[in-house]
């Protein structure tokens, strides 16, 4: 296999570099989506633009903003959660290692080990600590140790909770602390049989009572069989207290990262969709996520349009399928996932969702490969996602891949993971934007009086 692994990659690339381009007049972001015909070929079309250093340069951001590493020798970071006191943890693994069932299973692990990081995963969980928020660390170490593949993270009521691969943990935490001991308290185990999707993406319930874990599909599109798909392509609603556990939503084939929509209570996710039906099937997207909703994995996708792949069919379950509220594009493996308040980012940046893209294999031409805002109103999305950062390709090469992101409401701050260049980003505006209360105010300042006429 090693002998025969350059040829192999070199015939992929070689038959998937005739496979049919995009079309870059499809608008495949928003509410309605435009989905071409399928197109399942024999070997998909694939290419990763390989990891090459940044240099001295950084990341793009709009005008009025400021990008600075806050971190840059991590070893593979993931999520990221910012604790009460402002510290900021980072979870850093690689999981998964599922076995290759098919030819082309072969050609896409090679094709996308050559877009990661050289650097083993840390299996850890990294403190960073900012103490007067100018965007220098002052502090970095390593907070938890010996994890297995950590993911989500939550807190709740002075318990740290912590989603390896394979179950939940829980930790005590004391406010100040720089490093935890030990395992953690499990409290339940999560599903790891074959672990195709390996990440378990977490966030709490707004009361902070549940704890909501995204666990991935454990194939494309069911061709290990369905009986490997117990608990899979699923979203958990955990009690936090006794552990019980039941399927909140299901058929979203690898959610990888909720939040909690501030202005609703809502659980949302941004899920990557299947492979292998052409460059612009299907797009990933981002959702609301309805207690009891099926969202079509593996029968159908983007609603009810039906997969022939899989059989048997369910037309049963595809009239079922839930139409997702808001297309991010084909491929663009959407990683990270958290909302603003308190103002935002300000201007444009005030109200909406920020989401990671981790960057597409299963196209010729890359897609994603940057961090984008999606706007909101009345709680919802409204408008076109705008660039927040990019720069991340260049000359055909990936200077990093953004996965999670976080705000920063005390800071109005953005924190991006980046798991190819090992660092994290702060995005910042030059000048402080007001808060809401203070846009508020103003605005009930500058209306004229009612008349009493």
């Amino acid at each position: 296999m090693i002998r025969t692994a350059p040829l192999i990659l070199a015939l992929a690339i070689s038959v998937s570099a005739c496979q049919d381009s995009s079309d870059p007049s499809l608008d495949q972001t928003g509410a309605r989506p435009e989905l071409p015909a399928q197109n399942d070929t024999l070997i998909p079309a694939m290419e990763i633009p390989t990891p090459e250093g940044w240099g001295n340069e950084l990341p793009n951001v709009p005008d009025g903003f400021t990008v600075t590493a806050i971190a840059s020798d991590l070893k593979v970071p993931r999520q990221m959660l910012i604790l009460p006191n402002g510290d900021i943890l980072v979870a850093e693994g690689s999981g998964g290692n599922a076995p290759a069932l098919r030819p082309k299973d072969i050609i896409a692990g090679l094709i996308k080990k050559r877009g990661k990081s050289p650097v083993e995963g840390g299996d850890r969980i990294t403190l960073l600590r900012d103490s007067d928020g100018d965007g220098q660390t002052d502090l970095q170490t390593t907070f938890i140790d010996g994890l297995d593949a950590p993911y989500g993270l939550a807190f709740v009521d002075g318990t740290l909770y912590v989603a390896n691969q394979g179950n939940l943990v829980s930790f005590e935490y004391t406010e100040g602390a720089t490093s935890i001991a030990g395992q953690g308290t499990e409290l339940t185990k999560l599903p790891d049989r074959i672990n195709h999707h390996w990440t378990k993406a977490m966030t709490a319930s707004a009361d902070g009572s549940k704890l909501y874990v995204g666990i991935g599909s454990n194939s494309n599109v069911g061709e290990r069989g369905m009986d490997v798909e117990e608990n899979r392509a699923v979203v958990w609603e955990i009690d936090r207290e006794s552990g019980a556990s039941r399927i909140y939503a299901s058929g979203l084939r690898n959610p990888t990262a909720l939040a909690i929509n501030p202005w609703t209570d809502q659980l949302w996710s941004v899920v990557n969709e299947r492979d292998e039906l052409g460059p612009q099937l299907v797009p990933d997207y981002l959702t609301s996520v309805r207690e009891g909703g099926f969202y079509g994995w593996p029968y159908s996708y983007y609603g009810q349009n039906v997969d022939p792949r899989i059989r048997p069919q369910r037309l049963d379950l595809v009239r079922q399928a839930i139409v997702p509220d808001y297309a991010l594009g084909s491929h663009v493996a959407a990683l990270g996932l958290d909302f603003t308040n308190n103002g935002g980012l300000g201007g444009v940046f005030d109200q909406g969702a920020f989401v990671g893209q981790h960057g597409s294999w299963n196209r010729s031409d890359p897609s994603g490969y940057k961090v984008v805002f999606v706007p909101f109103r009345n709680g919802r999305p409204s408008g076109e996602p705008i660039d927040l950062l990019s720069g991340f390709l260049k000359d055909g090469h990936a200077r990093g891949r953004p996965v999670g992101v976080t705000y920063d409401p005390e800071r109005r701050v953005l924190l991006v993971a980046d798991d190819v260049s090992n660092t994290v980003w702060r995005v910042a505006p030059r000048y402080a934007p007001p808060t809401a209360g203070e846009r508020s105010t103003e605005q009930t300042e500058r209306e004229p009086a009612p008349s009493t006429d």
